[in-house]
C-alpha cells in the first residue's frame, strides 16, 4: 500500500483519520506512487499556539551560543544519515549532484549558523545592535538599541525543488534567535521532507515545541496567525502576492517574507569573445544552470544577456556542451547527468510556459519537438532566441525547468537596461575581464538584484556558481524577487528578532543587557584577574596606582620600536602641530604601561589577551604627566564547548588631571574554574 505521509505536531507523530481527500505523490521517474500527503483533520491552530508556548519556552532557556551548538549537533546527526535522504532524493527526479546542492548544502548551511552563532552573537539572550547613545551631559540617562526574539512561531512554506535546503535554510537562522519553526513542505517531495524532520526527531537534539511539521494543507495560517508570528514563504511571485494582501499582514502585524520566482539574467562581457576563458566559463555555467535540479531552481539562469555579436557563437557552444555533457534519464543509471521534473505536472507547465515565450516572440533554438512520456517527468533542455529583447514576455515569463532565453545587446547600458526590466531578481552574474565593464553594470542593476557573481579567468574555477546560494551572503532580492531576505549570515537571524531601543540609567541598561556601561555599580574587593568565570562578574574592577611619564621613557620607546615619529622626538615640529603641546609619549607606549599598571603576573584564571576593541586616543600625554587606569569586567562570555571564557574589559586611561587619555576594550581568554587552570 502506498504510504501516508505523518506530520510532526506536538512533538508526537500525527496521522490523518481520512486519506481520500489526499494528494498522491508519484515518481518523478518511473511514475510509482510512492505517497499520499494529508492533513485533513489537524489542528493548526493548536499546533501554533503548541509553538508559541512550549517552543517559546524551551528555547528561551538557551543562549544564541546553545542554541547554535544544537545546530552544529544536528548536521552531524543528519550527516550521519544522509544517504537515506540520498535514495529518497532520486524519486524527486534528482541525480545524485542535484542531491548533493540540497541535502548537503541544507546541513551546510545549519553548520554556516553554528559557527557564526558562536562568533558573531553573544553568550546571551539579548543581542545588542550599535553602540550607547549618550542621552544626558552627567552620563546618567544612556539609550541603545537591543534585539529580543519575536514571542510567536515562524511558519515556513517551501517550494517543491529542495525539500532538505529548502527547510533547513529557514530553520537555523529562526532557531538561532530562539523561535520555534513549523515546517510545512510542498506536497510533491514531502515524502523527503519528512524523513528529513524524523531524523532530527529521533536524535533526541531538538528542544521541546522547537520544530513541527505539517505534510498537507496549511491553507488557513493566516487565520490563526498574530502579532509576533513570522510567515516565510517561498514559491510563485503570484501567490506570494496573494498572502500579502491577508488582512494579518497589511493589519494584523504577522511579518510575511517571501522568496519567489525571479527571471534572473548572466550578462556577456563584450570582451568574453569566444576562445576566452570568460566565454568558456559563461557556457559551463549558464548549461550548468540550465540542467541542475532540471532548471527547477528560483536562482537559474533565465535570460542571457550577450552582446548582439555573440548571439549566434553562444548557442552554438551551448548546443555543442549539451550535446557532450548532458545525458538526461534515471538519475539513479549511471552516466546520468539530469534527472526528471518533480512531476508531470510540473513538466506541462513548462511546456506551457515555454509556448507562451514563443508566442510572444521566442523561437527554439535547442530542444524542439520534443515528445514527453505520459508516466515520467523528463524534458530535454531548451533554448529559445529572442531576436526582440524588449519583447515583454522574456522579461516576466518564467519556465521552472531546463528553460533559457538568448537576448542581444548592444551598448553596456543597454546590458543593465535589460537586467534591471526582469522586474527584481535574485541573482545576475556577469563574465567579464573588463572592470570598467562590470563596475558599470554592477552600479546600473545591483539595485535589481539580491546578489550579484562576478565570473573572470581568476575566479571561474573556484566560483560557487550562479545558482548557488551561500549562508553567509544575501538569498534574496526587491521587486519580483519577492522583497524578502532569506540567510545573509546573522542579518537573517535578526528577522526573528524585534529591534527595540532601551533608553535609562547605567545601571538599568547594565541589568537589561548583561553588559556593563559606565556609570553603573562596581565592586574593587579583589582583583579581577584572579577570579575565574564562574566568580566574575560584570561590574568587577580594578583601580591602578599612577605612573609618571618621563622624557626618558619616551625617548626609550622611540629608539626601541624604531617609531620616531616626530611628534615624539622634536619638540618644535611637535609644538607646530595642531593636536599637541610639544612632544608626547606615544600611544601604544601607553597602552603598554597601562598593561603594567593592571596586570596580575601571577599565574591565574586569566590565560591570554587576544586584542584590543574600540580603542581611541583622545588627550596626548607629555613628559611629566602621571597616567592610571581603570579596568571593569564588561562582558562575560562563556564558551559552550571550551573551558574557557571570554571577557571583555573596559579601559579607560586618564591623567593626573581626571581627563580621559584613551578608552578601549581588552579581550582576554579566562579559565571558567580554578580546577582547570590546575589541570
Amino acid at each position: 500500500m502506498t504510504r501516508t505521509l505523518q506530520s510532526y505536531v506536538h512533538d508526537a507523530w500525527w496521522s490523518p483519520a481520512d486519506i481520500t481527500r489526499g494528494a498522491e505523490v508519484r515518481d518523478a521517474t518511473t511514475g510509482e506512487p510512492v505517497a499520499i500527503v494529508s492533513s485533513e483533520g489537524l489542528d493548526l491552530a493548536g499546533t501554533m499556539e503548541f509553538a508559541r508556548t512550549v517552543g517559546q519556552r524551551h528555547l528561551g532557556e538557551l543562549t544564541f551560543h546553545q542554541r547554535a551548538v544544537i545546530l552544529k549537533q544536528l548536521a552531524l546527526a543528519l550527516t550521519e544519515r544522509k544517504a537515506e535522504l540520498y535514495e529518497l532524493s532520486t524519486r524527486t527526479g534528482a541525480t545524485k549532484a542535484d542531491s548533493w546542492v540540497d541535502i548537503d548544502g541544507g546541513i551546510g548551511v545549519l553548520f554556516t549558523y553554528s559557527g557564526k552563532g558562536r562568533r558573531e552573537l553573544p553568550n546571551a539572550r539579548v543581542q545588542l545592535d550599535g553602540p550607547v547613545e549618550p542621552l544626558s551631559k552627567d552620563g546618567t540617562f544612556l539609550g541603545r538599541h537591543i534585539r529580543t526574539t519575536l514571542p510567536g512561531v515562524a511558519v515556513q512554506i517551501n517550494a517543491f525543488n529542495f525539500p532538505v535546503w529548502g527547510a533547513l535554510e529557514k530553520l537555523a537562522p529562526a532557531f538561532l534567535a530562539g523561535m520555534p519553526t513549523i515546517v510545512k513542505p510542498a506536497t510533491p517531495g514531502a515524502y523527503v521532507t519528512e524523513h528529513l524532520v524524523r531524523i532530527m526527531v529521533e536524535s533526541g537534539l531538538l528542544p521541546a515545541g522547537s520544530l513541527q511539521l505539517v505534510t498537507g494543507s496549511i491553507r488557513e495560517v493566516f487565520d490563526h496567525a498574530r502579532l509576533g508570528d513570522v510567515v516565510a514563504f517561498t514559491g510563485s511571485a503570484s501567490t506570494a502576492d496573494g498572502l500579502r494582501r491577508h488582512d494579518a499582514v497589511q493589519a494584523g502585524g504577522v511579518i510575511f517574507s517571501a522568496e519567489t520566482d525571479s527571471i534572473n539574467a548572466s550578462v556577456l562581457g563584450p570582451d568574453a569573445v569566444a576562445g576566452t576563458p570568460e566565454f568558456d566559463a559563461y557556457v559551463r555555467q549558464l548549461v550548468t544552470e540550465m540542467t541542475s535540479k532540471a532548471g527547477q531552481k528560483c536562482t537559474a539562469i533565465r535570460r542571457a544577456i550577450v552582446p548582439l555579436t555573440l548571439v549566434d557563437p553562444l548557442i552554438t557552444a551551448v548546443r555543442d556542451r549539451i550535446a557532450s555533457k548532458v545525458v538526461v534519464g534515471d538519475p539513479r543509471a549511471d552516466g546520468t547527468t539530469m534527472g526528471a521534473l518533480a512531476s508531470i505536472e510540473q513538466r506541462d507547465e513548462v511546456l506551457r510556459q515555454v509556448q507562451a515565450l514563443v508566442d510572444g516572440g521566442g523561437r527554439i533554438a535547442l530542444g524542439d519537438g520534443q515528445n514527453p512520456g505520459e508516466e515520467t517527468a523528463f524534458l530535454e533542455p531548451i533554448l529559445l532566441r529572442f531576436d526582440d529583447a524588449w519583447a515583454p514576455r522574456v522579461h516576466d515569463t518564467e519556465a521552472f525547468g531546463p528553460v533559457a532565453s538568448v537576448i542581444g545587446y548592444a551598448t553596456p547600458e543597454e546590458a543593465a537596461a535589460l537586467v534591471v526590466r526582469g522586474g527584481g531578481s535574485l541573482v545576475t552574474s556577469v563574465a567579464s575581464a573588463d572592470p570598467e565593464f562590470v563596475a558599470g553594470l554592477t552600479r546600473m542593476s545591483a539595485a535589481a538584484n539580491g546578489r550579484m557573481l562576478v565570473l573572470d579567468r581568476t575566479d571561474a574555477r573556484s566560483s560557487t556558481g550562479h545558482g548557488s546560494p551561500l549562508p553567509n551572503l544575501v538569498h534574496g532580492g526587491p521587486g519580483r524577487a519577492g522583497g524578502g531576505e532569506e540567510l545573509g549570515g546573522v542579518r537573517s537571524v535578526f528577522h526573528y528578532m524585534q529591534r527595540t531601543a532601551i533608553q535609562g540609567s547605567p545601571e538599568m541598561l547594565t541589568a537589561i543587557t548583561g553588559v556593563w556601561h559606565a556609570g553603573a555599580a562596581t565592586r574593587d574587593e579583589a582583583h579581577p584577574f584572579r577570579k575565574s568565570l564562574q566568580e566574575l562578574r560584570v561590574g568587577d574592577r580594578v583601580v591602578s596606582e599612577e605612573r609618571e611619564i618621563t622624557l626618558d621613557d619616551i625617548a626609550h620607546f622611540a629608539d626601541f620600536t624604531g617609531d620616531t615619529f616626530y611628534a615624539h622626538t622634536d619638540e618644535a615640529a611637535a609644538a607646530a602641530n595642531p593636536f599637541f603641546p610639544g612632544r608626547v609619549a606615544h600611544g601604544y607606549l601607553l597602552l603598554s604601561f597601562a598593561a603594567g599598571l593592571f596586570v596580575s603576573p601571577e599565574p591565574g584564571p586569566v590565560l591570554a589577551n587576544y586584542g584590543l576593541e574600540s580603542l581611541r586616543f583622545i588627550t596626548p600625554v607629555s613628559p611629566g604627566d602621571r597616567i592610571r587606569v581603570a579596568l571593569t569586567a564588561k562582558q562575560i562570555i562563556p564558551r559552550e564547548t571550551d573551558e574557557y571564557g571570554e571577557v571583555h574589559w573596559d579601559a579607560v586611561l586618564t591623567n593626573q588631571e581626571g581627563e580621559i587619555v584613551a578608552t578601549y576594550d581588552v579581550l582576554t581568554l579566562v579559565s571558567k574554574t580554578h580546577e582547570a587552570v590546575a589541570a
